[in-house]
C-alpha cells in the first residue's frame, strides 16, 4: 500500500493563545463574584425607586455574567484544522466522491440573477475533476428570468472554464476577477483571449440585466428553447408545478466536451410551495470564526447555513455506526445511461413537494422544516444521530457570501435569525433537551448562546436607559471614584472589551472595524433582538404566523458609493429607527445632564463625579457609539440619513422620558 495512505489528511493544532485567554476568563469571573458581592452588600436601604433601580441593574449584569459563561465554554479548548489537500489527491487520486452543490436564489429582484450566475460560474470552475461535480440552482421564486440568465450562464461557462484553466483564475468569479484583475502584457495572443473573454462576459451580464430591466425575455430565446413553455402553465411563484432543467449534463453522451473533460452538470430547479426558504449569505464578526474553532473542539460547529459540505447518509437521515467506512468506489460511480430529458422526467418526481407527503422528510430526515433557522435545526439533528462535524478554515476563503449593505435591511436579517433561534429553545428541539445523552453538555451548552440571542435585548435595553435616567434623577447606580469597589466594574468591562479587540485584531480586523462592530452589537440588542423576541412571543401566544423575510442584497449606486466611505445607510422610516435615534437621544440628553452638574455645581463638582463617575462614563461610552446616528439625524444631507419624521420622533420621546423622569 502507498506511504501516503498512512499520512493524516489534516494536523489539529491548539489555537494561540488559548492560555492567555484561560487566565484572562479567570480573572474575568473573579472580577464578576467582586461586583456580585458589591450588589449584595450595599443594597440600597432608601426610596423604592432605588430599590428598584438597583434590582433590575443587579438582574441585568447576572444575565449577561451568565451569558459570559455560555460563550466562554464553547471556547475554553479551541483547536485548529490543518488540512493537506495534496495527501487527499495523493491518497484517493481517481477514487474522490461526486459533490452536489446547492446554490439557491429567489426573487430576481431582490437578489440579481447576474450575482446567481456569478456564484454558479465559480463552483463550477472548482478545482475537482469536472465528472464529479453537479451544480443544483434551487430557484424559490420560480423566475423564467432567472432560468434565462442560466442559460446565459450555461453558454459562458464553456468559455469561462477553460479560460480558468488556462490562466489559473482566481477568484472564480468573473465579476470578482474582472474587477481587481488587470490583463496579461506579456503575450499578444493572451491579451487577446483575455480582452476576448472580459468582452463576452460583459455582453452576457448585459443581456442578463437588460431582461430583468424589461421583465421579459428575448423572443428568438424564448422560441429557441422549448423549457420556456414550462411557464406558461404557471399561476404564481407560489403555485406552480416542479420545473426542472438540466442544461448541462456531463453524464449525457450529448454533453459538451472541454479538452476531453465533461463540463459539470448545471440543474435549474424551481420547486413549488417551499416549506422554507434555505438562505446562503450572511454577515457576522470576526470573533465569531474562534467560536467555530471552540465548537470543533467538543463535538463539532453547528451547522449554521452557507459553506457546509454534508454526507449523504448523515442528511437522509441515518445514524452513524462506529463501523461505517466510505465505500469511495461506490460512492464515485456516477455512471447513467440515460438521457438528459429522461433523467429530468425522472427528477421532477423526486424534486416534488408530494414526494415528501407522509415520509419523515422535514422531521427527521433532510433539512427540519418549519423553522426560520432550519439549517440550526438540521446540524442539531444529525449531530443528535452521532455524526461529528469539523470546522476548516484555509489560508484562502472557500466561500464568499454578499450581506445587505444598508442598516435596516442588516437588521430585518438578523431580526429573523434571532427570532428563529429563539423559537428553537422553546421548542421540543432544545439542545439542551433533544440533545440529552447524544451530544457532549459542552455542546449543547454551545448552542444556547445562539439560541439565547433575542434575550439579550431586555438587558441591553435596561443598561442603555436606566443609568441615564437615574443620573438626571440623582440615583447612584456604581461605586464611588474612590471607592476600591470600583476596580471590579472597571476591570471587567475594560479587559473584556480589550480581549475583545486584541480578537478582532488578530483575525484580521481593523480598529476602525472593531469600533463598527461594537455599534452593530448595540444597534441589533436594542431593535433586532427587541422585535425578534416580541414576535416570538406573539407566534408562542398564537397571535402570529411564521414569516420568513427575504432581506435584499442589491442596492444603487449612490448607496453603494456611500457603502464603500464607510457610512451607515439609514435612508427609511422604520420602528427600529425610531428607538434607535431615541436611545442616541437620550444618551446625549442624559450626557448634556452631566456636564451642566459638574459645571454648573462648582463646588460639588468632584463630589458629582465621584459618585456619578462611572454612570457619566457609561453615558459617554453610549453616545461615542451612537456617533454615526447624530451624524445621520443632524449632520448628513444625502438619501442615507435619517428620515427628518424619525428625527422628530426621537427628540420628542427623549425629551419626554428626561422629563418625566426628573419630575
Amino acid at each position: 500500500m502507498a506511504k501516503s495512505n498512512y499520512v493524516p489528511l489534516f494536523e489539529t493544532k491548539q489555537v494561540k493563545g488559548r492560555l492567555l485567554f484561560r487566565c484572562i476568563a479567570a480573572s474575568i469571573f473573579l472580577g464578576i463574584c467582586f461586583i456580585v458581592m458589591y450588589r449584595v452588600m450595599f443594597f440600597p436601604v432608601g426610596g423604592k425607586a432605588e430599590r428598584w433601580t438597583w434590582i433590575g441593574l443587579f438582574l441585568s449584569e447576572l444575565w449577561f455574567c451568565f451569558y459570559w459563561f455560555l460563550t466562554t465554554v464553547s471556547r475554553w479548548n479551541s483547536v485548529y484544522r490543518l488540512p493537506y489537500i495534496q495527501r487527499l489527491s495523493q491518497r484517493f487520486e481517481k477514487e474522490l466522491p461526486g459533490i452536489d452543490i446547492f446554490v439557491c436564489t429567489t426573487d430576481p429582484l431582490i437578489k440579481p440573477p447576474s450575482m446567481v450566475v456569478n456564484t454558479v460560474l465559480s463552483v463550477m470552475a472548482y478545482d475537482y475533476p469536472p465528472e464529479k461535480l453537479s451544480i443544483y440552482l434551487s430557484d424559490d421564486g420560480g423566475s423564467d428570468l432567472t432560468f434565462y440568465a442560466m442559460l446565459e450562464a450555461a453558454n459562458f461557462s464553456k468559455t469561462w472554464l477553460p479560460f480558468c484553466k488556462k490562466f489559473r483564475v482566481e477568484p472564480t468569479s468573473p465579476e470578482a476577477y474582472f474587477r481587481t484583475a488587470s490583463e496579461p502584457l506579456s503575450d499578444a495572443v493572451n491579451v487577446k483571449d483575455w480582452l476576448s473573454v472580459k468582452k463576452l462576459y460583459e455582453e452576457t451580464i448585459m443581456r442578463i440585466e437588460t431582461s430583468i430591466k424589461l421583465n421579459r425575455i428575448p423572443n428568438h430565446i424564448h422560441k429557441q428553447h422549448k423549457e420556456f413553455r414550462e411557464w406558461d402553465f404557471v399561476l404564481s411563484k407560489h403555485d406552480h408545478q416542479t420545473i426542472l432543467q438540466i442544461l448541462i449534463d456531463g453524464r449525457d453522451s450529448n454533453a459538451v466536451d472541454i479538452e476531453g473533460n465533461p463540463l459539470p452538470t448545471l440543474v435549474y430547479l424551481a420547486r413549488e410551495k417551499r416549506p422554507q426558504h434555505h438562505h446562503h449569505f450572511k454577515a457576522g464578526s470576526m470573533n465569531a470564526l474562534l467560536e467555530l474553532h471552540g465548537l470543533d473542539a467538543i463535538g463539532g460547529p453547528c451547522y449554521n447555513g452557507s459553506g457546509c459540505f454534508h454526507r449523504r447518509e448523515a442528511l437522509c437521515g441515518k445514524k452513524y455506526e462506529k463501523n461505517y467506512k466510505v465505500d469511495w468506489k461506490k460512492v464515485s460511480d456516477t455512471k447513467a445511461d440515460e438521457s438528459a430529458s429522461f433523467l429530468e422526467e425522472t427528477c421532477k418526481v423526486l424534486a416534488s413537494c408530494t414526494f415528501e407527503h407522509n415520509t419523515t422528510w422535514g422531521k427527521e430526515m433532510g433539512l427540519i422544516y418549519g423553522f426560520l433557522v432550519e439549517d440550526i435545526i438540521t446540524g442539531l439533528n444529525i449531530q443528535c444521530k452521532g455524526w461529528k462535524s469539523m470546522y476548516l478554515s484555509p489560508e484562502r476563503d472557500g466561500f464568499l457570501g454578499v450581506a445587505p449593505i444598508t442598516l435596516l435591511q442588516t437588521l430585518v436579517q438578523h431580526k429573523r435569525w434571532m427570532d428563529g433561534h429563539l423559537q428553537v429553545f422553546l421548542s421540543r428541539y432544545c439542545p439542551l433537551l433533544y440533545g440529552y445523552k447524544k451530544i457532549p453538555l459542552k455542546l449543547r451548552l454551545a448552542y444556547c448562546p445562539y439560541n439565547l440571542w433575542a434575550a439579550n435585548c431586555l438587558a441591553t435595553l435596561y443598561i442603555v436607559v436606566v443609568p441615564c435616567l437615574c443620573l438626571l434623577k440623582g440615583i447612584s447606580l456604581f461605586p464611588k471614584i474612590s471607592s476600591p469597589w470600583v476596580f471590579p466594574f472597571a476591570y471587567v468591562a475594560f479587559v473584556h472589551r480589550a480581549y475583545s479587540l486584541n480578537e478582532f485584531l488578530w483575525c484580521g480586523g481593523t480598529f476602525r472595524g472593531w469600533c463598527n462592530d461594537q455599534r452593530m452589537w448595540l444597534f441589533n440588542r436594542t431593535t433586532a433582538y427587541f422585535f425578534a423576541l416580541f414576535e416570538t412571543i406573539l407566534k408562542l401566544l398564537g397571535y402570529s404566523q411564521l414569516n420568513f423575510v427575504v432581506t435584499a442584497k442589491v442596492a444603487d449606486k449612490e448607496a453603494l458609493k456611500r457603502y464603500d466611505g464607510e457610512l451607515i445607510e439609514f435612508g427609511a422610516t422604520s420602528p427600529m429607527f425610531d428607538i434607535l435615534a431615541t436611545l442616541a437621544m437620550l444618551n446625549l440628553f442624559g450626557t448634556f445632564g452631566a456636564l451642566k452638574k459638574v459645571i454648573l455645581d462648582v463646588d460639588e463638582d468632584l463630589q458629582v463625579l465621584n459618585k456619578f463617575g462611572l454612570q457619566i462614563l457609561l453615558c459617554f461610552v453610549l453616545v461615542t457609539i451612537n456617533l454615526p446616528v447624530y451624524q445621520a439625524l443632524f449632520f448628513r444631507n444625502d438619501n442615507g440619513k435619517m428620515p427628518s419624521s424619525v428625527t422628530y420622533k426621537s427628540i420628542i420621546f427623549a425629551m419626554l422620558a428626561c422629563t418625566a423622569t426628573m419630575y
